[in-house]
């Protein structure tokens, strides 16, 4: 039988149920905005030497619970979520076979399962409807509290870049969340684990998607701010359309006349802004630069932290910046798997985009709808790179006759 619930009913109290709508974009200037330097370079040097454990480790002992949210109307009707039952999931899911394992993260494994299309039971393998079933690791200390924001933001935000949270289960002990299943897996997978580079077309369509979802996010009635925009929270459909999963650590943005968000300092070095990282200041512009260093990953196929490369090489964005106001060395960037299948005027756009949302400053960084908006162009772009060169080199075997 099917169970069906607003966003709150039978889930904690506390939890926001108005649900978010999307307002509209105001008008962005055409050009980038100009960078400047706010921060001494010994202070940024030292950020971006430091590891990904560190920041966990840095605020580890002061870690404390956040309210997830207000309470707020009841007026539910267009946010209804799926109640499962844990007994339902077990089944949905092959009791939870190791060979059904999609992935894990800090709150649990991610199963893959099979449920009916107009309901909550369970369905053979490859009929009714495909989900993923994340499950919460119960030694997970901030697990509850990220489970109840998954639920709270998925629960009410729609949107095509943003994966969609069919229900989820909160018996006893168990929390689970039940999300639609994407296809081909995470960006992360597809840029650093795969021998097969992905396409540069496949690249900007991802940038775009997700850029989408975060202009999203930012643009609406009440904002949110993402936290921890990074490729293995990027997930991609059969059609590689980019969807933002994860939303354990999403924060409501700063109402009114607040210019930022005061928090605990939460997410992963080589992605966290700077001035969020010295400071606890969240503003959407934080979020801005963590998609400058994944656009940076998308254009040079290289980790945001890699401590196996060469020193001075380990931090992509102390490496990268010094190349990406420089037409002359930004072919040094591009992933070297592409050889020459890219855009030239693609790359160069990109490597300015990055520029500016990496700037040091967080007030001149764009909004991610300029970002949107720089990026649309892109898709249909098809200087590639080894037309340019096959045209040089018969132009040079012209004069060598």
């Amino acid at each position: 039988m099917e169970k069906s619930s607003g966003c709150w009913a039978a889930v904690a109290r506390g939890i926001r149920g108005a649900c978010r709508s999307s307002k509209a974009a105001k008008d962005s200037p055409n050009a980038l905005p100009k960078a400047s330097l706010v921060y001494d370079a010994a202070t940024e040097t030292r950020y971006l030497n430091a590891s990904n454990r560190e920041l966990a480790a840095r605020h580890e002992s002061n870690f404390s619970v956040e309210t997830a949210a207000n309470p707020t109307s009841e007026d539910k009707a267009s946010c209804q979520l799926l109640q499962f039952t844990f007994q339902e999931l077990k089944s949905a899911t092959g009791n939870f076979r190791p060979d059904s394992i999609l992935g894990e993260g800090g709150f649990g494994y991610v199963f893959k399962g099979w449920i009916e299309e107009n309901g909550t039971a369970p369905a053979k393998p490859g009929t009714g409807i495909t989900v993923a079933v994340k499950g919460l690791k119960p030694d997970a200390l901030q697990g509850h509290r990220e489970w109840l924001a998954e639920v709270d933001f998925l629960g009410q935000l729609h949107h095509p870049n943003l994966v969609k949270l069919i229900g989820y289960c909160n018996e006893d002990d168990q929390r689970l969340l039940v999300y639609e299943f994407m296809a081909r897996g995470s960006l992360e997978n597809h840029l650093f684990r795969r021998a097969l580079p992905l396409p540069w077309s496949s690249r900007i369509k991802i940038a775009l998607g997700a850029a989408k979802g975060l202009a999203f996010l930012h643009g609406g009635t009440e904002p949110v701010i993402y936290r921890d925009f990074k490729t293995s929270n990027i997930l991609l459909d059969s059609e590689y359309n980019a969807k933002l999963s994860d939303f354990g650590l999403a924060k409501a943005g700063p109402q009114g006349d607040k210019t930022h968000v005061s928090t605990r300092v939460v997410g992963t070095y080589g992605y966290a802004a700077p001035e969020y990282v010295m400071t606890g200041h969240l503003t959407s512009k934080s979020d801005v630069y963590s998609f400058g260093v994944v656009l940076l990953e998308i254009l040079t196929g290289r980790r945001s932290m890699d401590k196996k490369r060469p020193n001075g090489e380990q931090n992509l964005v102390a490496w990268a910046r010094p190349h990406l106001g420089d037409r002359r060395r930004l072919h040094q960037l591009v992933d070297p798997r592409l050889e020459l299948n890219y855009s030239i005027k693609g790359v160069q756009k990109v490597a300015q985009i990055a520029y500016h949302c990496l700037s040091r400053d967080s007030k001149i960084r764009p909004s991610m709808d300029e970002v949107v908006k720089y990026l649309i162009p892109l898709q249909d772009l098809n200087d590639l790179a080894s037309l340019s060169f096959r045209s040089r080199s018969s132009q040079r075997g012209k004069v060598h006759r």
